[in-house]
């Protein structure tokens, strides 16, 4: 059984749960994760882990052991459109395979200055090296096979109560804190009777309600298939509206198809599923089918609330995305790495009264833009229409794959190549944002500006052909020192003072001080800039302001 106390009761034990555990136990913060799965994912889920997501996998010090997962090294990450698989190719957005990503982020600036660009891997294998990195960890302990049954809030925290799906054997957990980190139907967000808001039935061609899911084998796709592999392999025509993402490259696929009016998933079998696949592929081939189900797209739906009291909701619990983009497992990672250090400080008495309430104020705005750009590329997607003569060997044919061709093209550039969404989620409102009266870039999918404005993302520099800005930050808190007359010491006393965790990085470069554009900067533990300046002299006010101790701080002088 799991012991009977901890600090944090984590319940759910995806990437976002899994990723709280690791963020709790590099923090000395005990915590217990109960999923009532056996084990981790069978079924490949997600499949595309964004840069910033990768920067967060280097934080913790396993981005290379993520990045040598999935596909080979040399497998190219295009994302390919076709009539079917063995027809015409429509399409095709060209993007680099692993090895070569770890090469050309060294080389990239601009919009893609960054210390990680994206991978494509199957949530099934991240989910495995999250769990082994966690269960290595002192104080974190992972229990699936556990469903969580009820919990109450007490003046001196949570009790809750679980039950073993094996026996239906119960135990009790005493904890200081909830976080419900279990999925759309999440049982903490029902019993918080948090509702969801947004949209839920968009109706459209492809990527709008009943969806089919086959996790399959071909080990003769690459073989049948006269065109260049693709990692993202999308259908485009009138019967069988398809994706699928290569999972390792050698003949496994995540298939996904749109079902009709007509389809009922009751009558699916196995032979059913096989021929839908067939049907995508446009010829006869062999396949082995290793699971399939329905699942419902259309949604972009944000919780009411995320937390209440001492209980929280995270990942798909608090939002729910059509899996348009790769956003939603991502937007879970945030949440998880957003939440964990507040968390963390909260449990070591760090904590002001906003410290906490700031999730909230920060994840949900950023989980409605998140699902809203997320709804724009299946609208964009899924309301473009197959012409009837789209597969005609006619120069009517030909014309009607040209125009479909450059449509997709373009849609697939928008929607997979997105640093926009992945580096530029702000927080420059935040109770725990020192603001210094400059205005972020603005928020757009396909362009990300590098500005160090209080409550973005910091911007990255490397400094070396191997060394990352970012692997110069503290695991926790980071003071950047950009010039050499710049002191800090207000700051670095003002720190210590108030218990944190401080890393000093003296940096006196032009290239660095001009990214920044400051002599100070305050980093965050999730790589935030939580204030910069040139004078320090409200030392003591900026650091209580960013520990949600004080609702105005004095602006910095820039």
């Amino acid at each position: 059984m799991p012991p009977a106390d901890c600090s944090v009761l984590i319940v759910g034990g995806g990437p976002c749960g899994l990723m709280l555990a690791n963020e709790f136990g590099r923090r000395g913060v005990t915590a217990v994760l109960v999923d009532q799965k056996a084990t981790t994912a069978f079924n490949p889920q997600a499949n595309a882990t964004q840069a910033r997501t990768m920067e967060h996998f280097r934080r913790l010090g396993f981005a290379q052991e993520i990045r040598a997962l999935g596909l080979p090294s040399d497998f190219p990450t295009d994302i390919a459109y076709f009539t079917r698989y063995t027809k015409h190719e429509l399409a095709r957005f060209k993007l680099p395979s692993a090895r070569e990503a770890v090469e050309r982020i060294k080389q990239l600036s601009g919009s893609w200055s960054a210390a990680e660009l994206p991978h494509r891997v199957s949530q099934k294998f991240v989910e495995q090296v999250l769990r082994r990195h966690a269960e290595a960890l002192p104080g974190i302990s992972v229990h699936y096979g556990f469903r969580l049954t009820r919990f109450s809030e007490t003046a001196q925290g949570i009790e809750a109560e679980i039950e073993r799906v094996s026996d239906g054997a119960t135990h009790r957990i005493r904890s200081t804190y909830l976080v419900g980190a279990d999925g759309p139907r999440s049982t903490v967000r029902q019993a918080l009777g948090f509702g969801y808001t947004g949209e839920d039935g968009a109706v459209r061609d492809f990527f709008g309600g009943r969806m089919f899911a086959i996790y399959l084998r071909a080990p003769d796709f690459y073989r049948v298939v006269p065109h260049p592999p693709a990692w993202m392999n999308v259908t485009f025509n009138r019967e069988r509206r398809a994706f699928m993402a290569a999972v390792d490259g050698k003949g496994e696929f995540a298939f996904h198809t749109q079902l009709r009016a007509h389809e009922a998933e009751s009558e699916i079998t196995p032979d059913r599923a096989l021929a839908m696949f067939q049907e995508a592929v446009g010829a006869p081939i062999n396949a082995e089918i290793l699971s399939y189900g329905t699942w419902i797209a259309g949604y972009a739906l944000v919780a009411e609330k995320f937390q209440r009291g001492r209980v929280f909701i995270a990942g798909d619990a608090a939002h729910l995305f059509t899996p348009a983009g790769g956003l939603g497992y991502n937007t879970a990672i945030e949440d998880a790495v957003n939440l964990g250090w507040k968390l963390a400080a909260a449990i070591r008495g760090k904590a002001g009264p906003d410290l906490l309430a700031s999730y909230e104020a920060e994840r949900q705005p950023n989980a409605r833009r998140n699902t809203g750009y997320a709804r724009q590329f299946a609208d964009s997607l899924g309301l473009f229409v197959p012409v009837p003569e789209i597969e005609d060997d006619t120069p009517q044919g030909a014309d009607a794959r040209r125009v479909a061709g450059d449509y997709l093209e373009a849609h697939g550039r928008a929607e997979f190549n997105i640093p926009g969404i992945t580096f530029g989620a702000r927080y420059y409102t935040s109770p725990i944002v020192a603001a210094d009266g400059t205005e972020p870039p603005p928020d757009a999918a396909n362009l990300y500006i590098p500005s160090a404005c209080p409550g973005g993302r910091a911007p990255h520099l490397w400094l070396s052909a191997e060394q990352s800005l970012y692997d110069l930050f503290g695991f926790e808190w980071t003071l950047l020192r950009l010039s050499r007359g710049a002191d800090g010491q207000r700051i670095i006393t003002a720190a210590t003072d108030a218990g944190l965790d401080l890393t000093v990085v003296d940096l006196p470069l032009d290239e660095a001080r001009d990214l920044y554009q400051a002599d100070l900067v305050l980093i965050r533990p999730d790589q935030i800039v939580a204030w910069r300046g040139n004078s320090d002299e409200t030392a003591p006010e900026i650091v209580r302001r960013v520990l949600g101790f004080e609702t105005s701080a004095a602006p910095a002088t820039v």
